[in-house]
Order: structure tokens, then C-alpha cells, then sequence
């Protein structure tokens, strides 16, 4: 173990075993079942991340917007953990977070061997160790997960414990993978703060055009199609990543993992080919994917859970890009999954690209559980896995933008004139979305300013000929509700300033973009 992970002496501890290894194991497991294509499909108790349990371990919670417990408590959790796991046989997984040499976070998951499958689609994930490496690497950052451990007095027997000072993170009863990933990365988005730059909750990759290779960030809250936009082709565009980057002061992009977690409901070979081929590969894994006794994935059924997720490996991907191909960042696509006066592309003047991106503004999916999906939501810089002030994340962001040449867009990837139920309301499909990042890249979007909010909308998009997909409004006007619009619009400009009142650490000169 490193230094500062005291586990009992008498666990068995499995070293980096493996994926045959890992799957042997997997096939223990009595909630595993291997689909028509090979690869192993696990359904769990806990079937999204648990935010209600989630907390930083500090005697200074004035330091931190998430949820906190004393540095007392979160030494209590310890030991239950540890006494719980005496005896028992577990699981260590190394690996980086990050495969440039100079940049890399080494990191370990500790689980017990009884949920191998976390195990091995955390494996996928990690940039493997370096040949010489071996039970003695020592850590940066350490998961350690007990997900058949009930802790009492916490939201329901479930409690994760953020240790910001050790690097430590624990989870106690949640067999969701989910909790693995992002407590590396949480944890990871601290390390990044220290180093000057921003970790982005966001997809990345790279388009060719006429001007050259163009480097594009895309973040947005799980669910809401910032892997779909990462992998969807324009001009052989290569995806380097769909979830986690680092923005650092001279523009440079760093890459975080190796592997791909994917929401797999309505999942398309259509229009999401890449996705789709890679998640029926026989070397991927799945979870909460249904699944008849054939063995036949259905990705439509929503009688279980809408979070099915899978995680493959990049390499999976035919035309995806080695992470140290990215170069600096040439866009950030702020996605805000709406369905009423949001355009389908936005680009925002410098003074409004950090307050956007401190709004968050999105509507919620079942990645954030039954309490997110489906509702407004207001989470800055789509990313709920920032473990400090949330206020520094756009700060951090307009600092950033005072030293990097990067553009600021925000993308609609939900409907326009209200919700499906609607009947004259317009769906943004995927072809859509992808003719606005390929606009994007090659700089063929024609812009004009709205009236309303100041930031400027398009007045043309090649290959979107319907208008009112770009421009909202025409389509209220059309409908005869411009007065449903304009109450719209006052909405938001009131909620706005009522939200950012909430950030007194914020600089001013964001927040006043809404005043």
C-alpha cells in the first residue's frame, strides 16, 4: 500500500490481475450475465452516483460548496471500512490518470474481489503501468471502495468520503461504477487547481479543416450528449477523449483516460456508429444494460434504469486520436440541454463566456439520479465533481480566457419551442449538432447579435436550412406565442442574477453580465 493507506494486515490483496483474470472472477458474480457478443453485463443495486451521500472531509467547510463532515467523522468511516475489510480478499488496480509522461496522476482503486467488474472497467480506464512497475507504485490518489459495507446515519446506509489533504477517497455501499471513475477525477480536479489550470468536465477532439487540425472542447453534464458530440464525424475528426481534460495557462490540452464510460440508452448504429461498435465489442463492459435470455441488448427499455452505461476502450475507435495529438484548445462547446428559447448554437462575446460557463445551465439526466433527471438545473461548468469552491472554477476560467486564444460557443442539445409533449415544438437531432461543431472548426457559422441576451446566434449554418432551430424566436412568432417568449426570457434574466447572488467569491465582472 502507499504511505498513507493503512489497510488491515491480513487482507489478500490481488495485485493488477489480469483481464482474463478479471473476468474469471466476474463470472462469480451472480448479477453478471455474458450478452450474445461475449462481454459481461452486470446489474447493480445502485444505478447512478450518489451526490446526497458524497462529502469532503474538513474541519473548514466554509472552503467548499459540496456537502462536508468533520475530519472526525471521516476518520470513523475509515475504520469502519478497515475493520470491514479484514480478511477478505481484494482487488488492487494502478494505473494514470493522464498518459503524458510529464503530466500523469498515478492512481489506485483498492475493492473487494466480490465486485471484479468495477475492477476491470476501472482497469480499462487507467493508462497502464510502465513495465517496471509493480506492487511497490506508490499512489498519488486512492479510491478504496467497500460497495457491500451499509454505513448507518448517512442517506441511505451509503456514504463517500472525500479526504482532499490525503488524496483518499472512500466509498461505502454503492456498486455503481460510476463512483470508482469519478473519485479519481474529483480528486484529480483539485490536483489540477493546484497547477494553475482548469479540469473541464468535457469531451475533446480534433477536426480537420481548410485553416488545419482544430482542437474542440465540449463539456456538459452526463447524459446531455457530450460523448455523442465528442464521437459523431465531422471532416474525419478524430475523439481523444469524452469526459475529463485539463486546461492549462498556455492553452494546452492534457487527457485523462484511456477508456470511454458511455450512456448507452438510445443508443443508435445509425447516428452513433462509433459508440455503438464499440460497446457490443466482445472487450467491453457493460452495466444496468438490459438484456433478454438470449443475450440480445436493448437499449430502449427503460424498465430498470435509462443510466445503462458501457466502458471500452479508445482504441476501440476506429479514427480516435492518441491523447498527446491534441495541441492547445482552439473552442470550448458549452452544451445546455434545453427546450424552450435556446438557440441551437450561441457564440458568447468574452465577457460572457465565464458566466455561461458558471451558469451551467442544463437539464438534468438519470446519470445524476431520479432526483436530477428531467429538471432544470444550474451546476457550474456542468461539472459536479469540482471539490472546492465552485466560485473558483470561473474565475479560474476568466483568468484562462485572458491568456488563451480560444473561442466560447453554447450548443442546444434538446428542442426548441417547449417540451416533446409540444406538438409544435422542434427536436435538435444529432445531424444538426454536427453540422454546428463542423461550422464551428471551419469558421463558416454567420453570426448576428440577439436582442435579448447580447450573445450572438447564427443567421445561417450550413447544412440547417430550418431557421427556426437557430433562431428560436421566429418560431414563437410564428406559433403566435411571442408573449410566452418574452416571459421566458424575463425568467431567466431574473433566475440568473438570483443564482449568482449565491457566489460571493465570484470575480464581479462576471457576475455582471446578467445585471
Amino acid at each position: 500500500m502507499n504511505n498513507s493507506v493503512q489497510l488491515p494486515d491480513d487482507c489478500t490483496f490481488l495485485y493488477n490481475p489480469s483481464f482474463e483474470q478479471l473476468d474469471e472472477m466476474i463470472a462469480t458474480m451472480p448479477n453478471a450475465k455474458k450478452t450474445k457478443y461475449g462481454n459481461w453485463n452486470v446489474s447493480t443495486r445502485v444505478t447512478s452516483r450518489s451526490a446526497p451521500s458524497t462529502f469532503i472531509i474538513t474541519d473548514h467547510p466554509e472552503n467548499h460548496t459540496m456537502q462536508s463532515i468533520s475530519r472526525g467523522k471521516g476518520d470513523e468511516v475509515a475504520q469502519l471500512q478497515n475493520d470491514y475489510l479484514k480478511g477478505k480478499e481484494v482487488v488492487v488496480i494502478d494505473g494514470y490518470i493522464g498518459d503524458d509522461l510529464s503530466f500523469r496522476t498515478k492512481a489506485r482503486l483498492i475493492i473487494e474481489k466480490s465486485t471484479a467488474n468495477i475492477a476491470a472497467m476501472q482497469k480499462m480506464m487507467y493508462y497502464p503501468l510502465e513495465s517496471y512497475e509493480n506492487e511497490n507504485f506508490q499512489a498519488e490518489l486512492t479510491i478504496i471502495m467497500t460497495p457491500n459495507l451499509a454505513v448507518q446515519g448517512y442517506p441511505d446506509d451509503r456514504v463517500i468520503t472525500v479526504d482532499l489533504e490525503n488524496n483518499i477517497t472512500r466509498v461505502c455501499n454503492s456498486d455503481y461504477f460510476g463512483e470508482s471513475k469519478k473519485a479519481g477525477l474529483r480528486m484529480w480536479n483539485n490536483i489540477i487547481y493546484k497547477r494553475g489550470g482548469l479540469a473541464l468536465h468535457a469531451g475533446c477532439k480534433i477536426v480537420p479543416t481548410n485553416q488545419g487540425d482544430k482542437t474542440l472542447l465540449i463539456i456538459g453534464l452526463s447524459g446531455t450528449g457530450k460523448t455523442t458530440t465528442t464521437f459523431t464525424s465531422q471532416n474525419n475528426s478524430k475523439p481523444v477523449q469524452d469526459d475529463f481534460i485539463a486546461l492549462m495557462p498556455n492553452g494546452r490540452v492534457y487527457a485523462t483516460e484511456a477508456g470511454c464510460f458511455a450512456k448507452t440508452f438510445g443508443l443508435n448504429p445509425e447516428t452513433e456508429a462509433a459508440i455503438h461498435s464499440a460497446t457490443i465489442s466482445k472487450e467491453a463492459y457493460l452495466e444496468n444494460v438490459s438484456q433478454n435470455e438470449e443475450g440480445e441488448l436493448d437499449f430502449f427499455d427503460t424498465s430498470y434504469t435509462k443510466n445503462g452505461r458501457a466502458v471500452f476502450s479508445l482504441k476501440e475507435i476506429k479514427n480516435a486520436a492518441p491523447a498527446n495529438e491534441t495541441g492547445k484548445a482552439d473552442a470550448l462547446i458549452i452544451l445546455n440541454r434545453n427546450s424552450n428559447v435556446i438557440p441551437a448554437v450561441t457564440k458568447l462575446p468574452s465577457e460572457q463566456a465565464a458566466a455561461y460557463f458558471m451558469l451551467g445551465e442544463t437539464t438534468g439526466t438519470s446519470a445524476g439520479g431520479k432526483s436530477e433527471a428531467g429538471k432544470a438545473l444550474r451546476i457550474p461548468g456542468t461539472n459536479p465533481f469540482f471539490p472546492l469552491l465552485d466560485d473558483m472554477q470561473g474565475n479560474r476560467l476568466k483568468e484562462l480566457l485572458e491568456k488563451i486564444d480560444m473561442e466560447v460557443f453554447m450548443m442546444n442539445t434538446g428542442r426548441v419551442g417547449g417540451p416533446k409533449e409540444n406538438d409544435v415544438s422542434k427536436k435538435i437531432k444529432i445531424p444538426h449538432s454536427s453540422a454546428v461543431v463542423k461550422g464551428i472548426a471551419e469558421g463558416t457559422i454567420q453570426w448576428e447579435q440577439d436582442p435579448d441576451f447580447g450573445y450572438m446566434i447564427a443567421s445561417s449554418v450550413p447544412k440547417i436550412k430550418d431557421i427556426e432551430i437557430i433562431q428560436p424566436k421566429k418560431l414563437y412568432e410564428r406559433t403566435d406565442r411571442l408573449d410566452e417568449y418574452n416571459k421566458i426570457v424575463e425568467k431567466l434574466k431574473k433566475e440568473r442574477l438570483e443564482y449568482f447572488a449565491k457566489y460571493p467569491h465570484l470575480d464581479p465582472k462576471i457576475s455582471a453580465v446578467f445585471r
